[in-house]
């Protein structure tokens, strides 16, 4: 069975050009670190449209398949329009996510809106913007959601979210499948559910069920219990309710190699699990082939990003660690603070150099736990050294924050040896620029 992107560290046009220097998407990264500055996210198009077209051949034995890309993992207008033009829609969790496919000319009906606690201005979005379903997740949901389609005289297509009770085993914080969650129905709760949409409201069209089961998923297995579950509850749902529910959304999760421990299973092993699990409950169930939704995020966009850092002080530890400090860290990058991620790294200006002492790569931030890499072998490093840190496309920047008042890093997207800038840095004036000062504190700001 071929690989696939998410099972390669590197962007796959990573390579070291004539000048000794790490070159992505043909362009040398220590010049895009002179050029735009550091921290800097790199986007790698081949490598992100690559992953895309795994996806697509890999569940091509199935007809009724529909992709949607997870933006939460990194959502920006230009990214958006590389994914949609690999003929993927879109699973969006807010009204920014929602707004940021729309201005990208995505077509808002290959769109699903899901989250646990949705607002009503993002509901009202979603359904004057027309996105194509709607993912419920509780029963104050469903009512709000029906008084607010009925005020716009709309009938609005929806899926029920529920939790099948699946534990993968993955880092707790990234665990949404199992029943202790704030995802989802229980599947005890879904007659209640179906009998108020059936019964109660009327501007709402139940469609299928939904489920999500985790993140950064090596395992194959579950996936086949949770096609195995859902479809199952699809058909007790139908006959119980003579309905026609012939959708089911298996979310997303599938894991990327981040280091050279990991071993995720290429999107061509998952598709083969899910499509077999599928034929196998047709025929036991005697049902018409269901359409399908599947919804990759960090899988699609993790392995074609990288992130440059320019490295600073340094730090011996009497009988301890080496540290080096970078200019960015926790706020370019909460995952190693937050689940305790894992990265490679490289010197980009000298990576054949041999590796010749084993570091803690440390951020910048006040903060003890602002550590980005806790033991990395590199060659000897100088002041000014540009530090190349692989598969940071996923979470980096949709989870930055501005701690320390330190302004969000620029975004670079690379091809054929061009570089553009898709998101800019941030500036001092841009920090402040959502700050208020009230009339009677005025006499003595500027």
């Amino acid at each position: 069975m071929p690989n696939s992107t998410n099972q390669f560290i590197r962007p796959l046009t990573t390579k070291i050009n004539e000048k000794g220097n790490l070159d992505i998407g043909g362009c040398d990264l220590t010049e895009l670190a002179d050029k735009y500055g550091t921290p800097l996210y790199v986007i790698d198009e081949h490598t992100l449209r690559s992953i895309c077209k795994d996806y697509k051949k890999a569940f091509s034995k199935y007809e009724k398949i529909n992709m949607l890309y997870a933006s939460k993992a990194l959502c920006t207008i230009a990214t958006s329009k590389i994914i949609s033009d690999e003929g993927f829609g879109f699973d969006v969790v807010s009204g920014g996510e929602i707004y940021t496919v729309y201005k990208a000319g995505v077509d808002m009906r290959n769109v699903l809106f899901n989250g646990n606690n949705k607002s009503v201005d993002e509901i009202n979005l979603a359904l004057d913007l027309e996105v194509g379903r709607i993912s419920v997740d509780n029963f104050f949901e469903l009512s709000l959601l029906n008084v607010l389609a009925q005020s716009k005289n709309k009938t609005v297509d929806i899926l029920l979210r529920v939790t099948p009770g699946i534990e993968c085993h993955t880092h707790e914080y990234i665990q949404t499948g199992n029943l202790d969650s704030k995802f989802g129905f229980d599947l005890t709760q879904t007659d209640r559910a179906v009998d108020l949409i059936v019964n109660a409201y009327k501007n709402l069209n139940l469609k299928g069920i939904h489920a999500h089961i985790g993140s950064q998923i090596f395992e194959t297995k579950v996936y086949e219990d949770e096609a195995d579950i859902l479809i199952c509850e699809l058909v007790r749902l139908n006959n119980k309710y003579g309905l026609n529910l012939n959708e089911i959304n298996l979310g997303g999760g599938l894991g990327v190699k981040y280091t050279e421990n990991d071993t995720p299973p290429s999107t061509f092993e998952i598709a083969e699990v899910i499509i077999n699990a599928i034929n196998k409950s047709i025929e036991k169930y005697k049902i018409k082939p269901p359409i399908i939704y599947i919804e990759p995020g960090r899988s699609i966009i993790s392995t074609a990003g990288v992130t440059l850092y320019t490295l600073g002080t340094s730090k011996q530890v009497p009988n301890g660690k080496k540290y080096f400090a970078v200019d960015g860290g926790m706020a370019d990058n909460a995952r190693p603070a937050m689940y305790q991620a894992e990265y490679t790294a490289v010197i980009a200006n000298k990576p054949d150099a041999k590796a010749s002492q084993n570091v803690t790569i440390a951020g910048r931030f006040c903060e003890s736990g602002d550590i980005l890499i806790k033991s990395i072998l590199l060659p000897e490093i100088d002041e000014g050294d540009i530090l190349c840190v692989f598969n940071t496309g996923a979470y980096n920047y949709s989870m930055a924050s501005n701690y320390n008042r330190v302004e969000k890093s620029a975004m670079v997207l690379v091809n054929n040896s061009q570089s553009d800038i898709i998101v800019y840095r941030e500036s001092l004036d841009d920090l402040i620029s959502h700050d208020a000062v009230p009339d009677r504190l005025r006499d003595n700001v500027e």
